[in-house]
């Protein structure tokens, strides 16, 4: 695997190869400079690629990239021959970068699902330019920490969407009981990359960091056999993407905080809140033009709202008051969203065997539970776990098939024969067989849980908090 770093076929997509000078011989940022010009420059040089490329950094980079996997990108190189390929190429991909002549490959596209049928675009590095991407974020992120706000959550060190959750609430126990909730449209496809290295600039006085981040921004996409140029837009996907991410939005912080409003950022969902529907109407027309003018995104109109705080969804929470207090609840999209994906582990025609559909339920309530534990849903939870023990009732009975299986199996959970081989020759179906008063006798919630089957209001109110 010798030769120039990540090599792969030029046949495979129309890209013109050409020089470092070529590259962006014309492309202007707001600095008025030609990135071209920021890989040359040495008077502003702070040290900080040093930092990026040095031994310890690399290292760390390299193990945090192979412990979370992942597929490889176009050149189609796997985590697991990432190692080889550094020891033998480590040399000329360092050298390349300090020189201003390594170019990053273009990602992958991949399309994820979402909920609204709609898809999320994602852009899959290459493995080494994972390993790159992670360093930079390794030396960059806490310099920033040092300038973001305590507003924001997502994407950072010792912040998660909790501490966001209960800042809301906090919020609203002091009468913020209006929330304008703002969506940015393809947030991630759209950043505007000559304003993001403007931003960048300010900070990073290293032009060489600033030049190499502006390669990834500008390295293109392959979707099947085609490559696309990205323009704008950070691509979802590699390390370098929430960190950037975070440095854009860092200036609607700022002006946020600049004009007294309180509200709570996560990533690029962001809520403002008020004490009254005028006063959180008003800041969100006042906001929008600068959003729009100020930092080039594009807020979707259709979502963005002022609603009252019963009306809201943030990070799958919806808020209410009791007694003045602030109060969590979880939206009910997200209760349906989680009894769809139970019924999906509780189909009875999967032909999962049970020590499969217990790990994978355990592993399904654990997750659940634990992020929705700040909601107050224990009514909610003891009613799906009706339902959801009905569910894998109807699985076992099932999973018994034949007559003579299911009479035996009823007589040793200690039903009489008479009734066991009457019950086992019925006719009705097996939902509504899993709700009869034999099956419900028989088949006890005691049982369920000794056999391992986990249960959602069990598990919530052991970790509640």
């Amino acid at each position: 695997m010798k030769g120039r770093m990540q090599k792969i076929s030029k046949g495979t997509w129309l890209q013109k190869d050409r020089t470092e000078s070529e590259s962006y011989a014309a492309g202007q940022t707001y600095m008025r400079i030609t990135e071209n010009n920021l890989t040359d420059v040495t008077t502003l040089e702070d040290g900080l690629l040093e930092q990026i490329l040095s031994p310890l950094n690399l290292n760390r980079a390299y193990k945090r990239v192979r412990s979370n996997k992942g597929k490889g990108g176009v050149d189609k190189m796997e985590v697991d021959a990432l190692k080889d390929y550094l020891v033998e190429n480590k040399d000329e991909l360092l050298q390349s970068i300090r020189d201003g002549k390594y170019r990053p490959n273009p990602v992958r596209r991949v399309e994820i699902p979402k909920e609204n049928g709609k898809k999320r675009l994602l852009g899959i590095p290459t493995v080494v330019d994972r390993v790159v991407q992670q360093a930079i974020t390794q030396v960059l992120s806490p310099i920033y920490e040092q300038q973001f706000l305590s507003h924001s959550y997502g994407f950072r060190p010792g912040k998660n969407a909790h501490q966001a959750l209960k800042k809301c609430r906090d919020y609203i126990t002091d009468g913020y009981i209006y929330a304008a909730d703002m969506d940015l449209q393809q947030f991630f496809d759209t950043v505007n990359h000559s304003k993001l290295v403007e931003v960048l600039s300010r900070t990073v006085k290293d032009g060489r960091v600033i030049s190499l981040i502006h390669k990834y921004l500008r390295a293109g996409v392959v979707t099947g056999n085609r490559f696309e140029e990205t323009k704008l837009g950070v691509p979802q996907g590699g390390p370098l993407s929430p960190l950037l991410g975070n440095i854009m939005l860092h200036e609607l912080d700022k002006e946020l905080q600049r004009r007294g409003h309180k509200f709570v950022r996560y990533a690029d969902d962001l809520l403002i809140l008020c004490k009254s529907k005028r006063s959180a109407e008003r800041t969100l027309g006042n906001i929008i033009p600068y959003i729009e003018s100020k930092l080039f995104l594009k807020v979707n109109k259709e979502k963005t709202q002022v609603s009252y705080i019963n009306r809201t969804r943030f990070l799958g929470y919806t808020f209410y008051r009791y007694k003045r207090k602030g109060r969590l609840r979880s939206h009910p999209s997200s209760i349906q969203k989680m009894k769809q994906h139970l019924k999906e582990l509780t189909s009875r025609s999967d032909g999962w065997g049970n020590a499969r559909r217990k790990e994978a339920l355990n592993k399904f309530v654990r997750g659940w539970v634990n992020y929705f534990k700040l909601a107050d849903i224990k009514s909610v939870l003891r009613d799906i776990d009706f339902w959801y023990r009905r569910r894998l009732r109807m699985c076992i009975w099932k999973q018994w098939k034949r007559i003579r299986t299911k009479g035996k199996m009823l007589m040793k959970l200690g039903l009489n024969k008479y009734k066991a081989w009457q019950y086992a020759n019925t006719r009705k179906s097996y939902w509504h067989t899993a709700n009869s008063f034999i099956l419900t006798r028989v088949i006890t919630t005691q049982r369920l849980k000794k056999a391992g089957y986990p249960f959602l209001l069990d598990y919530y109110l052991k970790v509640r908090t």
